[in-house]
């Protein structure tokens, strides 16, 4: 995969489930969601999603079906019983009780504990006193659950045929990525996918990579990826020849600019719709290897200035979020920025950015529109919500 735009042929989606029925107004901020979702509509909104892009020709892979396949395996069986219990969390006895029950469900069981966690109330009963599970209350979490897979973009991305598993910094979603290394590492379509990024490196999101052109990577540097994961992947992919560029972009660190696409995504070859606050304040340090194993670093200079530069293109066009700044400023937090290419010039977007999507229309992006006023409560948009697997080159 070279591009952010070539025709999509496969991605990995996660049909919200339990995990999201977890959320309360006690841990939804701790567990990143701006409110709590009605599930039902959140997976009848993820469907019809799900069903836009089957109907272009994309080949869904849901992610819990992708799971239960990987955890027919028993050393991934045995690898995801280890990932979900922290001794540390529950003490020996407990939480070698834990293991012990695990160990003995099947492959759907285990994925669901490893998807919507579990409940010291849920614990397997177990002889002998126990002060952890006594000082706990029942309807505390023993094993966390993960309600944001439901953005599949940040926890792997791939780069040309190699598939990075991020390293995610936010303690609510560490655990995901041991969820996706079980389904690269095991499950059948996967099985011998190289690697390009080990998540035991320094934090890096998926949500903050963009595959601006073949050989061309931008990484946003805010609250989610830091600069030494940025350099990490940049060394990584420059040593893999994947990539001959790589821009770092520094963002702001919000809950509205969480991730670089929150900002700007990719809806044509040379086009991006972007949040106009952002057109002139985006900066980006240029990355290139040395051919001696060393890197390179210069800037910082303009984004869009370095992108079209490094994407060897005359400007990168623009098209705004929204007509004016209150409208820009709504619609950015309702991830109008946020568009999933299923080709050049094809882009799927939430139907209530209603101005942005005119603004794409005009020119001459054809925009197909989802409902999302579920899907939105963790504050994430198409692209969020998918990883692309593969696309044809552009």
């Amino acid at each position: 995969m070279d591009s952010e735009v070539g025709p999509l042929r496969a991605v990995l989606l996660h049909r919200p489930g339990n995990e999201l029925k977890r959320l309360t107004p006690r841990n939804n901020d701790q567990l990143l969601f701006d409110s709590i979702p009605w599930v039902d509509r959140a997976q009848a909104e993820h469907d019809a999603f799900a069903e836009v892009l089957r109907n272009r020709g994309v080949d869904v892979l849901l992610l819990a079906d992708a799971l239960r396949t990987a955890l027919e395996d028993d050393r991934a069986h045995a690898a995801g019983v280890h990932a979900a219990v922290d001794d540390r969390r529950l003490g020996g006895d407990l939480a070698d009780s834990l293991r012990s029950h695990l160990s003995g469900v099947d492959a759907a069981g285990l994925a669901e504990v490893l998807m919507a966690g579990m409940t010291f109330e849920e614990l397997p009963s177990a002889e002998g006193a126990s002060l952890v599970r006594m000082m706990n209350h029942p309807h505390d979490f023993a094993v966390d659950p993960l309600p944001n897979l439901l953005f599949t973009r940040d926890s792997s991305v791939w780069i040309a045929d190699r598939v990075a598993i991020s390293s995610l910094n936010m303690p609510a979603r560490r655990r995901e990525t041991a969820v996706l290394d079980l389904i690269y590492a095991y499950h059948p379509q996967f099985r011998h996918a190289a690697r390009a990024y080990g998540a035991h490196s320094a934090p890096i999101e998926g949500g903050d990579v963009m595959l601006l052109a073949p050989g061309v990577l931008a990484i946003g540097v805010g609250e989610r990826t830091t600069a030494a994961g940025a350099e990490s992947l940049a060394r990584s992919v420059f040593a893999d020849g994947i990539a001959h560029t790589v821009l770092a972009v520094p963002i702001e660190q919000s809950r509205a600019t969480m991730h670089l696409d929150t900002v700007c995504t990719m809806v044509d070859a040379d086009a991006v719709v972007m949040y106009p606050l952002a057109r002139d304040l985006l900066t980006a340090f240029t990355l290139r290897p040395t051919g001696d194993g060393g890197m390179k670093v210069a800037g910082p200079t303009p984004f869009l200035v370095a992108a079209a530069e490094a994407m060897e293109i005359d400007r990168l066009r623009v098209i705004d979020t929204g007509l004016d700044p209150v409208t820009a400023e709504r619609e950015q937090w309702d991830d109008g920025n946020n568009t999933l290419a299923l080709a050049p010039g094809v882009v799927v977007g939430y139907e209530r950015n209603v101005e942005t999507n005119e603004r794409l229309e005009a020119a001459g992006i054809e925009v197909l529109p989802i409902a999302g006023s579920e899907l939105g409560s963790g504050r994430g948009g198409p692209r969020c919500m998918s990883c692309p697997v593969r696309r044809d080159p552009l």
